[in-house]
């Protein structure tokens, strides 16, 4: 079982822990294929599930949003694991979901700004970013040493499931590998971590496509946006911070591994067109325009581009509207050449 820790623990004792996990994600150990198991997101499965959270394992989840890869958010090495399996920076905190604001009062300080939005937007696709309460029971590595804590409470019925059958919150940022195309199905999961987690929870493809709206209650009770996503506020203001704060602020992600064109009206040689509205192309996220429809379809026509055996990747004009928002920061990260 997961090592429970309270508190936080220092970057060096983090990267002890990385690099001791670094031999079981190697070729002699979760590396090799077909080691990660995939059940059906029923009774059974959630109960498999919930065994393999409580002794410290990694299990891929359906959310409303994208599948996340949820570890118990109390031990420093089930933590430790999925920065390991995903290669993500140390620097880059994670989301822990909770069963509801009751929950998330134990491990953060809820204003009653934040308290408000709880109550309107969960369970639901919205992140808060709120104070950390110093005697909450997170790994150190959750909240990459910030004094905030980014927390959600989850509206699909398998995660919320799984939140009720163990007695610790999880922490679940997107199960895919650092840096690139976030999973709407259990396909897309396996496609980058098979092999380098326990189970695959496939509760079929998921709705919203886009990862949760970020928001941080600031002190004096005003709200930044660190992230937009379905959740559109009004009266919030888009954050321009230098560092990371929370989950999807790099500046290159979602990459699919070549390049991206975006606005593109037509296809160039050896381009794969994802086509919006009136814009046809050899993936499209919505015929009619419509832009709910388009981001639930987003990383699955990014999938489809990177597995092209074309070169390239061309994405129509999205308008920069409600959730065209959202799909237009994904879009903009994608194309982002990494450092």
């Amino acid at each position: 079982m997961g090592r429970p820790l309270i508190g936080c623990i220092s970057r060096l004792e983090a990267a002890c822990l990385l690099a001791a996990l670094a031999l079981e994600y190697s070729a002699d150990g979760m590396s090799d294929k077909n080691l990660t198991e995939v059940l059906d997101a029923d009774a059974l499965g959630i109960a498999r599930a919930a065994a393999i959270l409580e002794s410290g394992g990694l299990v891929a989840v359906p959310t409303e949003t994208v599948y996340g890869l949820a570890a118990r958010a109390d031990s420093a090495e089930a933590v430790a694991k999925i920065y390991a399996a995903k290669g993500r920076p140390d620097f880059n905190p994670l989301i822990v979901h909770v069963r509801d604001a009751v929950q998330a009062g134990m491990l953060a300080k809820l204003s009653d700004a934040a308290q408000s939005l709880a109550e309107q937007y969960w369970p639901g696709p919205l992140t808060l970013v709120l104070p950390c309460r110093p005697e909450a029971k997170l790994a150190g590595a959750v909240t990459a040493e910030l004094p905030t804590v980014a927390v959600r409470a989850p509206a699909h019925p398998v995660m919320r499931a799984l939140l009720e059958a163990v007695d610790f919150p999880l922490a679940a940022p997107s199960a895919n590998r650092s840096g690139f195309i976030s999973p709407t199905t259990a396909r897309h999961v396996l496609a980058s971590l098979d092999g380098r987690i326990d189970l695959v929870l496939d509760g079929g493809p998921t709705q919203a496509g886009v990862e949760s709206t970020i928001l941080a209650v600031r002190g004096d009770g005003s709200l930044e946006e660190l992230r937009p996503g379905p959740v559109v506020l009004g009266g919030a203001h888009r954050a321009n911070v230098s560092g990371v704060e929370a989950p999807g602020q790099l500046a290159s992600h979602y990459a699919p591994g070549k390049p991206v064109r975006l606005n593109a009206h037509h296809a160039e040689p050896g381009e794969f067109l994802i086509g919006y509205g009136e814009v046809p192309g050899d993936c499209t996220l919505s015929a009619a325009g419509d832009l709910a429809e388009a981001a639930s379809r987003l990383y699955g026509c990014l999938h489809m581009g990177a597995a092209s055996e074309k070169p390239r990747i061309a994405v129509a004009p999205i308008p920069e509207d409600s959730i065209g928002i959202a799909i237009n920061d994904r879009l903009r990260r994608a194309a982002t050449p990494p450092d």
